[in-house]
């Protein structure tokens, strides 16, 4: 990959002093056909897709239809009826949770480092409609314990339905054998729904090879616009699905005392459409199909390394996870023991223009669990991210560091 070619198609890194975002498992950044793409909705074309006829109204339509085509093949999906748009990946896991049917006693497994979208929605589903949620630990190093996996999907019996788990940790970067963990959990008769949030956007996704049943994930970290995610189910169990927002389109047709849904995806998009994130979503996934997604993870596993190579010795800080960057993907997150995370996360970007995250990145329980209440610093790459600015952000953590020691 050009990454200085790729840079320019980013109007926040064309500036004179752009700055080194390192904030990515976040959101990610826009380029301009993404852009270019919201702007001519509203200027040129801002009508309503899937009802109106008139010519706005159509070429709407078609561009939406179109998006969801080119999520199909991104994807490898049988069928664009199997891509749903939702506003997020949260979205979409609750879609699932609370679009299943359940009965008390009904096992869920999840991992111990689940972001709280692929946690929340569970445990409210055990306190309101009695199901089962446990915890698979994870090894000492947040690497997958596929041993202690079998024993919990034996130990649930015929009373385990859906295995529910993050394919990479926003914690951690670490990813686990989603294609063997769905071998097992089929085997056992459940289903498997993955939080693919950190994988789609940076390594090659394919699900019928994974072996899946959904898929979520969020097209604001993978170049596209705020509010889009996306829901990818095989169609015969979305068509099985209720739907948690119902009107609108999700109807074929009502009566006073009656309705009939209609059929996936529409019975999962009510209301008003974000007509310009769909249409501006078909833009960021043609800007990624451009670039092979494994060059794109293995650029982001040579910016860890530096960054890991440029801190790891520091007094007093750990990375979590593996230390073989290659185990964590872009990410290099930090524990700190004595070092405020906020204050050295603010530091850095007033200093050296070095934007990170810094809290616990939605991985409360993790954290609680340890006893970690400062949280972590989360340095993340992307593929526009160059090796100057992973050394940037070693040299500059390391002086705030060694500046807060000294006070």
């Amino acid at each position: 990959m050009d990454i200085n070619k790729i840079r320019m198609e980013f109007p926040t890194l064309r500036s004179d002093s752009p700055p080194a975002y390192l904030d990515n498992a976040c959101v990610t950044l826009k380029p301009d056909c993404v852009v270019q793409a919201i702007t001519d909705y509203y200027t040129k074309t801002p009508g309503c897709g899937g009802r109106s006829v008139h010519r706005y109204g159509t070429k709407v339509s078609r561009a939406t239809s179109e998006a969801r085509v080119k999520l199909q093949k991104f994807l490898n999906a049988e069928s664009a009826n199997e891509v749903v748009f939702t506003r997020n990946a949260t979205h979409s896991l609750n879609q699932v949770a609370h679009g299943m049917k359940w009965e008390e006693g009904d096992v869920v497994l999840t991992t111990d480092r689940e972001h709280n979208s692929n946690l929340v929605p569970w445990i409210q589903l055990e306190k309101e409609q009695g199901i089962d949620h446990r915890i698979v630990a994870s090894n000492q190093d947040n690497t997958f314990n596929l041993e202690s996996f079998e024993e919990a999907c034996s130990e649930a019996g015929n009373r385990l339905k859906l295995v529910s788990m993050s394919q990479v940790g926003n914690l951690d970067g670490v990813k686990i054998p989603i294609k063997e963990i769905a071998r097992i959990a089929h085997d056992n008769g459940a289903l498997v729904c993955v939080d693919g949030a950190q994988s789609a956007p940076h390594m090659r996704v394919d699900v019928q090879d994974l072996g899946i049943d959904f898929m979520a994930f969020s097209i604001h970290k993978m170049c596209g616009p705020s509010g889009m995610g996306g829901l990818w189910g095989r169609y015969e169990l979305l068509d099985d699905l209720r739907t948690i927002q119902s009107g609108g389109q999700t109807v074929s047709t009502s009566t006073y005392d009656s309705i009939d849904w209609a059929k996936p995806p529409s019975r999962f998009e009510g209301g008003l459409g974000n007509f310009s994130g769909m249409i501006a979503t078909g833009s960021a996934i043609d800007f990624l199909s451009q670039y092979d997604m494994n060059d794109i993870h293995a650029h982001e596993v040579k910016l860890n390394r530096i960054m890991t190579d440029g801190i790891k010795d520091l007094p007093g800080i750990e990375i979590i996870g593996p230390q073989d960057p290659k185990q964590r993907g872009g990410i290099c997150s930090i524990l700190m023991e004595d070092l405020p995370a906020h204050d050295i996360a603010i530091l850095l970007d007033e200093a050296a223009g070095v934007m990170v995250r810094s809290g616990q990145h939605c991985v409360h329980s993790w954290f609680n669990a340890r006893g970690y209440t400062n949280g972590s610093l989360r340095a993340s790459a992307y593929m526009y991210n160059t090796e100057e600015e992973a050394r940037l952000f070693a040299e500059t953590f390391s002086e705030a560091v060694h500046a807060f020691s000294a006070q």
